[in-house]
């Protein structure tokens, strides 16, 4: 029980950690200074190991790289849009 509850805020914490970014190109409208080839790298880590939590069947690996994913193409898409 209590790795489960390690994982859940692991997973919190390091998806938390793109918010004030994600918050701050979705409020400017703008991604200058960011860097497209590092979120790109960044989008397909959490990818795979969100595809890895799927294997594993780990819901906190899951639920915290969907959501990190999810801010990332956010990102990716106000740099590329706004580029």
């Amino acid at each position: 029980m209590y790795i489960e509850l390690i994982g859940f805020l692991a997973a919190i914490l390091t998806t938390a950690a793109f918010v004030p970014q994600a918050y701050k190109i979705w409020k400017t409208k703008s991604a200058q200074g960011v860097s497209l080839t590092m979120y790109l790298i960044m989008f397909t880590g959490v990818t795979l190991w969100g595809v890895y939590g799927l294997f594993i069947h780990s819901n906190p690996m899951i639920l915290a790289n969907f959501i990190t994913a999810s801010l990332l193409i956010m990102i990716i898409y106000f740099k590329v849009k706004h580029k």
